[in-house]
């Protein structure tokens, strides 16, 4: 046998002897470990910045995990089990992929898009939208959005056009402080600005989520940098200047 097949069915015997005997394992539901799983995917995306093979290995076992463990609940229930959860995968990637399994030409990876949201609509999906979790975290449904949008043709042309949305929309906030108007009418014309932000890091190629937590862990360790510099002098940072802590931040900044 494959060892990888074997591999696979030590892990479904694993998870079988778990339901019959773990009292934890027996008690679990889908409700229950729903939260356990994004957490898991959270941590695999930490592990995917950090550019960790194994922990990156570490955690798609843990995905892995919960995935058997999902289908063993279902299969109790009578609902499906792990055959019925791959045949479905395997038969959504040759049908979405009829470049590849059938005569279909897609020159290039915009053109499978294209082709991939097509098929979906045939399917019946009544939007090209209605693919995207309405629980998606407001960032990365943003860019899930326009990416959507994208495939089937709704798009700008060219970065520029987008840039010069940005600044737009730059304007318009700037336009709204300055009249001082309603909260309601800034976060608005925030939101607008961000949206579109997010689009033109689409179009430069860049994954705002991505770029935005490498943003976040670069604050954090320059900020605990400070705060260790500061315990050091037997000072808090409540007790500095600002100009007396940039000096730590520049210090910081050149140790990267």
């Amino acid at each position: 046998m494959d060892t990888r097949l074997e591999a696979f069915k030590r892990l479904l015997d694993i998870m079988d002897e778990l339901r019959a005997k773990c009292p934890w394992d027996k008690e679990q539901t889908f409700e229950s470990i729903r939260h356990l799983t994004i957490e898991e995917t959270y941590e695999l995306s930490e592990a995917i910045l950090e550019k960790s093979g194994n922990d990156i290995k570490k955690e798609l076992g843990d995905l892995l995990l919960h995935i058997v463990f999902y289908a063993k609940i279902g299969s109790e229930q009578k609902l499906f089990d792990i055959e019925d959860v791959i045949n479905s995968i395997n038969e959504k990637l040759v049908n979405r992929h009829p470049h590849i399994f059938a005569n279909v030409v897609a020159e290039d990876a915009n053109k499978v898009k294209e082709n991939w949201e097509n098929i979906k609509m045939k399917e019946g999906n009544r939007s090209v939208l209605s693919g995207v979790p309405l629980s998606l975290p407001a960032l990365v449904k943003a860019y899930r959005i326009q990416d959507k949008a994208r495939g089937i043709g709704f798009d700008w042309e060219k970065p520029n056009q987008v840039w010069e949305k940005v600044e737009e929309e730059i304007g318009e906030l700037k336009t709204e402080l300055d009249l001082n108007t309603s909260p309601e009418k800034i976060e608005s014309e925030f939101g607008d600005l961000m949206f579109a932000l997010i689009n033109y890091a689409r179009f430069i190629g860049v994954n705002p989520e991505n770029a935005l937590e490498r943003t976040n862990k670069k604050f954090i360790k320059r900020f605990m940098y400070l705060e260790k510099k500061a315990l050091e002098m037997g000072r808090t940072l409540k007790s500095m200047s600002l100009e007396e802590m940039d000096v730590f931040w520049n210090e910081a900044k050149a140790f990267e």
